[in-house]
């Protein structure tokens, strides 16, 4: 017999035969299932917090009302096979790899600059292509990121100009006020796959991007084309020149900020020819 008060050992039938294994197939369908779960992105959309698969990509007419007011004016072109063409391929890219930025954010340049309020292009070339960085606004990462080397070197640029004494670097990458005051922050490509820069070329976004300058062209006036690095000053063929201001510099990524980016005062200069043609400068300088 136990000594009194002693402490009982309870016994399950597991103690006796361990564990059961779990079925092959179970295990391998629980595995699949975690590992859709830890693709499936937490997002926020008018203060409401949604998940959101990136394998669940929107239909052709939903994919182009993300263009928002852009969509009548551009509805030519988005009518047209190439566009087509360029919507099919990314859906399938969506549904086969890890792309970049999630499909709800794809024309984040559209749904927050309106062509209406539009004064600053800046080009890119495609989005970042690591996670949780791209949000549809070419070189701009979300506060909770790590600012990317590029980015850092246009805040640099910032800093090293003379006619920007009052700017501070801010304490995050997000660009979205500088996008709401009509800096209109487009990628020459609108998405890519992880780790794989410039893996959709074949997309043929370039086409798409370039009627969007077409259109600006012929809508607007005044306006500054920001244009970094080779790839994106090639769209200077299309920018009409009598009628907007083309500004060119070296890209600024490690690589290239210091050929011409970091001395290049692109942003003052950006603001001078805004007032002399009485639109209000862009307040670069916010945190």
């Amino acid at each position: 017999m136990p000594p009194k008060n002693a402490a009982v050992k309870k016994t399950s039938i597991t103690d006796y035969f361990g564990v059961p294994k779990k079925n092959g197939k179970k295990k391998m369908q629980e595995e699949e299932e975690q590992k859709q779960n830890e693709e499936v992105q937490i997002v926020t959309s008018g203060g409401i917090k949604m998940r959101v698969d990136p394998h669940d990509f929107p239909d052709f007419e939903e994919f182009c009302d993300g263009l928002l007011t852009w969509k009548p004016l551009l509805k030519n072109y988005i009518s047209n096979k190439a566009f087509k063409d360029t919507y099919q391929y990314v859906k399938s890219q969506y549904a086969t790899q890890k792309c970049y930025p999630p499909s709800h954010l794809i024309f984040n340049a559209f749904s927050t600059t309106h062509l209406q309020k539009l004064k600053v292009i800046v080009v890119g070339q495609d989005p970042y292509h690591q996670p949780g960085q791209a949000m549809g606004l070419c070189f701009s990462v979300p506060k909770s990121c790590k600012f990317p080397p590029s980015l850092n070197n246009i805040y640099k640029g910032m800093q090293a100009d003379p006619k920007m004494p009052k700017f501070s670097k801010p304490n995050h990458g997000d660009l979205t006020k500088w996008a709401e005051q009509g800096v209109f922050l487009l990628n020459d490509i609108l998405t890519v796959q992880d780790s794989t820069p410039n893996a959709h070329k074949a997309a043929n976004w370039g086409k798409f991007t370039d009627e969007v300058i077409r259109l600006i062209n012929t809508e607007l006036s005044n306006c500054v084309f920001l244009l970094w690095g080779k790839p994106a000053q090639k769209k200077a063929a299309v920018v009409n020149t009598n009628r907007h201001l083309v500004l060119k510099t070296s890209h600024p990524s490690p690589l290239g900020a210091h050929a011409g980016f970091l001395t290049s005062k692109q942003f003052s200069e950006c603001n001078e020819y805004l007032v002399k043609h009485g639109k209000e400068p862009i307040d670069w300088n916010w945190n």
